[in-house]
């Protein structure tokens, strides 16, 4: 498994990278405003393999820069296998991504993926977690409640082997510091637990720590305690998150490490 866009060492640590492939990994209304086919033709597209994903057109609109700049993303575009063209979605001019790469997914575990998990912002309402395929927008979590308040995604997989895929963040990962846990079902999104004091992201940097690994036991997510001083991994288990200590904390590369199954 891979951890999230831009952790350090990693081929995504450059901010903004523009395509995050995610094998194996894993909103309400429809906000974009704005679709483009690049031509018809869109036959099969309901299961259509998602190959890449890109943000594009960069805008200064929304002044949060949480991620180290004031740079932020008003469309996304999809690659789809099979030849089909290209989808693009653009938001309206009340929301932007919020993010430092989009993150393919695989929703149905068949070994594709078909979606892609984003961070889109409402600039009066914050941050939420969404799910893309390649004809839109498929569900989102809520977004967190005013301007200036954002979320780090931590990856997606089927965190406790029932044969759904969960979605994993940590809201507001400098306030709240809550490691939130969504089961994406039947086209929606349910949260199924959350767990205090834990965090993957600091202010200013543009990349977020941490992710998902498997080292032979199951997907457990790596990141760091509250306070920075220890790297933690926690597990879904049962409806619940269990943690476990896996050493001190010194460097945003300790995480990257841990997500090799080195500790």
């Amino acid at each position: 498994m891979c951890g999230p866009a831009g952790a350090p060492g990693s081929p995504s640590a450059a901010r903004r990278l523009p395509v995050c492939p995610w094998p194996g990994l894993a909103r309400r209304a429809i906000l974009a405003v704005g679709l483009w086919l690049a031509g018809q033709g869109a036959c099969g597209a309901q299961t259509a393999e998602i190959l890449g994903a890109a943000y594009l057109e960069p805008t200064e609109a929304y002044a949060h820069g949480v991620l180290g700049d004031a740079i932020e993303y008003r469309a996304l575009r999809l690659t789809v296998s099979g030849g089909g063209p290209d989808r693009l979605f653009r938001l309206g001019p009340d929301h932007v991504f919020e993010d430092i790469a989009p993150r393919l997914v695989d929703l149905d575990l068949d070994g594709r993926s078909d979606a892609v998990l984003v961070v889109e912002t409402d600039m009066a309402r914050g941050a939420a977690m969404a799910l893309y395929g390649a004809d839109g927008k498929l569900a989102e979590t809520p977004h967190i409640g005013r301007s200036n308040r954002w979320l780090a995604p931590v990856g997606a997989a089927d965190l406790d082997g029932d044969g759904r895929v969960e979605l994993a963040y940590v809201d507001r990962p400098h306030l709240a510091k809550t490691l939130r846990i969504w089961r994406y079902e039947a086209g929606n999104l349910t949260q199924v637990a959350e767990a205090p004091g834990l965090t993957n992201h600091q202010i200013g940097q543009g990349f977020i720590s941490g992710g998902i690994r498997d080292c032979g036991a199951g997907p457990e997510m790596i990141l760091a305690d509250g306070r920075w001083q220890t790297i933690m991994a926690a597990r879904l288990q049962n409806g619940q998150i269990t943690t476990r200590a896996l050493g001190p904390y010194s460097g945003p590369k300790d995480l990257q490490t841990a997500l090799s199954c080195t500790n």
